[in-house]
């Protein structure tokens, strides 16, 4: 019996070398495709942008990235609520503090990335981040 069900799944040696089984045999697993090849093609799969709900609040921005350098002090980051690390900097006035922010600076007490690593923030992300970390000092 085991032979008959063995011989039900055993191509004849004819089946197994045409031209379509060898060409299912040894069709590529993928395909690469550029840019250019997907241009106007819409997918299913891609899903709707989400509607923005407005910009992040300066807690939220922060969670998501500032604290990593402002809550250990990282390359010189002031730290959150270090009212003497911040006082030479809140004095510069808060258009300097958001231009450095925004473009990055790199200074005698230590250096700030541009957006501080968060590309995805908007400038008044990084503005409600700066007023949430300088606010209650």
């Amino acid at each position: 019996m085991a032979a008959l069900c063995l011989s039900a799944t055993v191509q004849s040696a004819e089946q197994a070398l045409s031209p379509d089984a060898i060409a299912e045999r040894i069709k590529p697993v993928g395909s690469v495709y550029s840019a250019k090849d997907l241009e106007g093609i819409a997918t299913a799969a891609t899903p709707a942008p989400a509607a923005s709900s407005g910009p992040r609040d300066g807690e939220t921005v922060f969670k998501g990235a500032c604290f990593a350098c402002h809550d250990t002090g990282v390359a010189g980051a002031p730290k959150r609520g270090d009212k003497a690390a911040w006082e030479p900097r809140i004095a510069q006035g808060f258009d300097t503090l958001k231009k450095h922010a925004i473009e990055g600076f790199t200074g005698k007490l230590g250096m700030m990335p541009p957006r501080g690593t968060c590309a995805s923030c908007s400038d008044e992300e990084i503005e409600n981040a700066i007023h949430f970390m300088i606010d209650k000092l």
